[in-house]
């Protein structure tokens, strides 16, 4: 019997590794069916079928463009965060059998995942913070030239 449910477990976990693989594509795919049936194939037919039929001809109007395109702007958030899921997924090392490629010895546990906004690990050297309120700063002279004079002063016109 427990033969039984491991087995049933490792399909369902087939099946489902597949759902989790194939839904974001899936979806690129139903959007732009969607979008070339309604925005070309559609139109077409509509005008031959008034054409054939001898009736007053009027305009095709997209289904999806209905209720200021809410459609349209949905799918694209669906897609867009989808994709930026993914994004992260593979930055963080997940693909779509689970198992990763070595990296020349080293294991995938050592290479930290980079993160959406994740802070840079060492801080930059060579930066210089700049001077606080109030006071002039001072720019250090070139190597190999003399210290400036004091300035000159102009007569006022």
């Amino acid at each position: 019997m427990s033969e039984e449910v491991k087995a049933l477990s490792a399909s369902e976990q087939k099946k489902e590794d597949w759902m989790n693989s194939k839904w974001r594509p899936m979806m690129g795919w139903m959007y732009m069916v969607v979008c070339m049936m309604d925005m070309v194939v559609f139109p077409i037919l509509w005008s031959l079928l008034q054409t054939m039929t001898h009736s007053p001809i009027t305009q095709w109007n997209p289904l999806t463009l209905q209720g200021a395109g809410l459609f349209h702007i949905a799918m694209g958030a669906v897609l867009g965060i989808a994709a930026f899921g993914r994004t992260q997924e593979k930055m963080a090392g997940a693909n779509n059998g689970g198992a990763t490629a070595p990296l020349n010895g080293v294991t995938p546990s050592s290479v930290p995942a980079p993160g959406f906004g994740a802070a840079p690990s060492a801080p930059s050297t060579s930066f210089v913070p700049a001077p606080s309120w109030g006071t002039t700063p001072t720019a250090s002279p070139a190597v190999g030239t003399k210290p400036a004079g004091p300035p000159q002063s102009f007569p006022a016109l």
